[in-house]
C-alpha cells in the first residue's frame, strides 16, 4: 500500500473501507484541531461518506462550507480560496468524482492549504489504482482508499496519515494500528489489499491506457450511432474508466430496464410518476433536467475487452432507439 501511495509503511492505517477511512480522517482531524477552529471546507459533489460526516459534525459545533463546481464538475480555485476563514481547520475534497469521473485540482488546493496552515484530506477511493496517487506529489495530509475499487476483497480499506499528524481516535481498546484503531486486524483482507496495491502499482500505466481506450471506444461508437447524447464531466481531466452519458428526453430507469442484465450500468436519476430525483452531483453541475433525468454511468475495467464493449454498444444502441421509437 505504501509503495502505491509513495509513503512510509508507518503512515498507512487499515480500515474496513473508504467510508471508515473518511470518518477517521474528517472526524479525527476536526476533533484534534477543534481548539484552533471549527470550520471545514468540502464540495457539493463529494461522496455521501464525506458529506454525511460533515453534516454529523454540526452537532459538535462545526460549520461546513460546500464550495460549488462548474458544469464539468470541477472546483474552481477561487471558490476554495474565498471559502477559507480564520477558523478553517480542514479541507476535504475528493480526488476524483465517483459519478462523472472529474478530477479535482488537489495539488493546487493542497498548496493553498499549506500556505494557510490548514489540514488537507482527499478521498481517493475512485482514483487509486487507475491514475497516479502519489501523496508526496499531491501534497496531502490524509488520503482515503477503498480496497474493492482496485480488485481487493470487499471490506478492507486504508487511510494515509502524514507522519506527525495525530487524528483523534474514536475506537478505543488495545494497541492495534499503533494504538490508533483498536480491534483485531483482518489479516486476510489486509494481505489482499496489499497484493492488489502491488499489482496496481506494477501495471498502473498499462491499466490507465487500457481503461481509457475501452471508455473512449464505448463513447465514440455510441456518439456515432445516437443523436441527442452528451458526455458529463470534464472532457480531459477525468478518470480513465468512468463514463457518464445523458440521453436527452429519456429516463435513466427506463434505459436500465431496456438494456436489462446484459450491460452493467447505474442511473444518475430516479424517475417515479411525476417526480424526478437527480443525484446531488448532477444537480451541483446544473445539468438541464431534460438531459439529467436520462443520465447513465458506465465503467470499464482491467478485464474489459473490445468485444465486450462492442456487444454493449449494440445493446445500448438498440435500447435507446426502441425507447425513442
Amino acid at each position: 500500500v505504501a509503495g502505491l501511495l509513495n509513503c512510509q509503511a508507518q503512515e498507512v492505517f487499515f480500515t474496513s473501507g473508504g467510508t471508515e477511512s473518511n470518518n477517521h480522517a474528517i472526524k479525527g482531524m476536526a476533533r484534534a484541531l477543534k481548539d484552533k477552529g471549527r470550520h471545514i471546507i468540502t464540495s457539493t459533489v463529494e461522496h455521501p461518506a464525506v458529506l454525511a460526516v460533515c453534516e454529523y459534525l454540526k452537532e459538535e459545533g462545526f460549520e461546513t462550507t460546500c464550495v460549488d463546481v462548474d458544469d464539468t464538475g470541477m472546483i474552481r480555485m477561487d471558490t476554495v480560496a474565498a471559502a477559507i476563514r480564520p477558523d478553517t481547520v480542514l479541507i476535504t475534497i475528493m480526488h476524483a468524482n465517483n459519478e462523472v469521473g472529474t478530477l479535482q485540482p488537489i495539488r493546487d488546493i493542497a498548496l493553498l492549504a499549506r500556505q494557510k496552515d490548514i489540514c488537507i484530506h482527499t478521498d481517493a477511493a475512485q482514483s487509486v489504482g487507475k491514475i497516479a496517487t502519489d501523496v508526496q506529489e499531491l501534497n496531502v495530509d490524509l488520503l482515503s482508499i477503498a480496497g474493492h475499487k482496485i480488485y481487493a476483497p470487499k471490506g478492507i480499506g486504508a487511510l494515509y496519515v502524514r507522519k506527525g499528524l495525530l487524528p483523534e481516535k474514536f475506537c478505543h481498546g488495545a494497541n492495534q494500528e499503533m494504538g490508533w484503531r483498536a480491534g483485531t486486524e483482518n489479516v486476510v483482507q489486509i494481505v489482499g489489499l496489499g497484493k492488489a496495491c502491488e499489482m496496481a502499482e506494477r501495471s498502473l500505466d498499462h491499466t490507465g491506457r487500457h481503461l481509457t481506450a475501452m471508455r473512449d471506444r464505448l463513447y465514440n461508437k455510441l456518439a456515432a450511432r445516437l443523436a441527442d447524447m452528451r458526455l458529463n464531466g470534464h472532457p480531459d481531466e477525468r478518470l480513465p474508466n468512468t463514463l457518464s452519458i445523458s440521453f436527452k428526453g429519456l429516463e435513466a430507469n427506463r434505459i436500465l430496464e431496456e438494456i436489462g442484465l446484459e450491460v452493467a450500468a447505474s442511473a444518475g436519476a430516479a424517475c417515479h410518476s411525476d417526480t424526478v430525483t437527480l443525484s446531488h452531483v448532477l444537480e451541483a453541475m446544473r445539468i438541464p433536467l431534460e438531459w439529467a433525468k436520462g443520465t447513465v454511468r458506465f465503467s470499464t475495467g482491467r478485464m474489459t475487452t473490445p468485444e465486450q464493449i462492442d456487444t454493449a454498444i449494440d445493446i445500448i444502441t438498440h435500447a435507446i432507439k426502441r425507447l425513442r421509437a
